[in-house]
């Protein structure tokens, strides 16, 4: 294929007119400010740790426990390394990102505990080691937490043969992994690096899960594709949620000027053995699915239901163009 050199001749140009954006909209680059978190060590990071959570199944094969040792602490002292240093830079960027909002006159993140007697990058460092220490300490109860969600998806679909099947295939397993594992973070007041792995989940999986959600144990996702938890949402113990069900808020809360009002509790309570099938939509902060509900598919939910509730759609009737009209069908799936 034969090319215009003369076309070429463009780009300084061109260069030089994006590079003039990058003044004229400030806001969407990041230029000349301390190192953010990489995005390739957190997910690099995220990898390790499901190594650690499920030896055997990845990368690493023929463990045994008279080499596992080994194998966890060499991981072990590389997370504490990768984690330090990203947890340190999202610390850092936190101070720095509160300076832009003031400077521009918008709503100031909240600080993370700590960062205030920060002044030196010695000092971002250090608490990002603490932090990452106190995160890799949680590792030992969340394996016994995950071991119940691997029940939960076995003992919820008859599809699954083993728990292997369900540690190498689900989908809901891997998003509930890493959102286990940012929630921890979440909980620790890291900034940043929760949203990249929910995100990095999202994309793998299509299940969106916010790092602030609290979830109990046994708790499973079958099939998921298009299920979208919100940060506020606690959801007890023993859930089941199938593909495309949101847990999302009703409406967003104003102050006088118009802007968003933060930090409220806006997504839904869903209480111990809750079961809410495909496409169901449950809305607002002051929603509580009462335990042992049902949630039917397609449902649209805005208010509060007693337990032992079963809320489902009238049955719709089905229609065959060109034909008489059909009887009522009965759907089992």
């Amino acid at each position: 294929m034969a090319t215009d050199v003369r076309l070429k001749e463009q780009l300084p140009d061109l260069t030089r007119r994006i590079v003039e954006t990058y003044q004229d909209v400030p806001t969407i680059q990041y230029l000349g400010h301390c190192s953010l978190p990489n995005y390739d060590s957190i997910i690099a990071a995220c990898e390790d740790l499901k190594e650690i959570l499920y030896p055997g199944y990845r990368r690493r094969e023929n463990l045994h426990l008279g080499n596992v040792t080994y194998h966890v602490g060499d991981l072990i002292d590389g997370l504490h390394d990768k984690l330090t240093t990203q947890i340190g830079r999202a610390l850092r960027h936190s101070v720095a990102a509160q300076r832009a909002a003031v400077e521009h006159g918008v709503d100031a993140p909240a600080l993370p505990s700590g960062v205030q007697q920060c002044t030196e990058e010695a000092d971002f460092e250090a608490l990002g080691q603490a932090k990452a220490v106190e995160f890799l300490e949680r590792i030992p109860q969340l394996r016994r937490v995950l071991a119940t969600d691997v029940q939960a998806a076995y003992d919820g679909d008859p599809a699954v043969r083993t728990l292997d099947e369900v540690i190498f295939c689900y989908p809901g397993l891997e998003a509930v992994t890493i959102h286990r594992l940012a929630h921890i973070l979440h909980k620790l007041e890291v900034p940043l690096i929760p949203r990249m792995m929910a995100e990095w989940a999202h994309s793998r999986t299509g299940i969106d899960i916010h790092p602030g959600a609290t979830i109990g144990d046994h708790f499973f996702i079958d099939h998921g594709t298009g299920v979208v938890i919100g940060e506020t949402c606690e959801i007890g113990s023993r859930v089941k949620l199938y593909q495309g069900v949101t847990l999302g808020a009703l409406s967003f809360q104003t102050d006088g000027d118009g802007n968003l009002v933060r930090g409220t509790k806006r997504h839904p309570t869903i209480e111990d053995r809750v079961v809410i099938y495909a496409n169901a939509t449950v809305l607002g902060g002051a929603t509580r699915i009462g335990h042992d509900s049902v949630i039917g598919s397609n449902v649209w939910l805005t208010r509060s239901v007693d337990p032992h509730t079963t809320v489902v759609l009238e049955r719709p009737k089905l229609r065959m163009r060109g034909e008489a009209p059909t009887p009522d069908f009965d759907y089992q799936i």
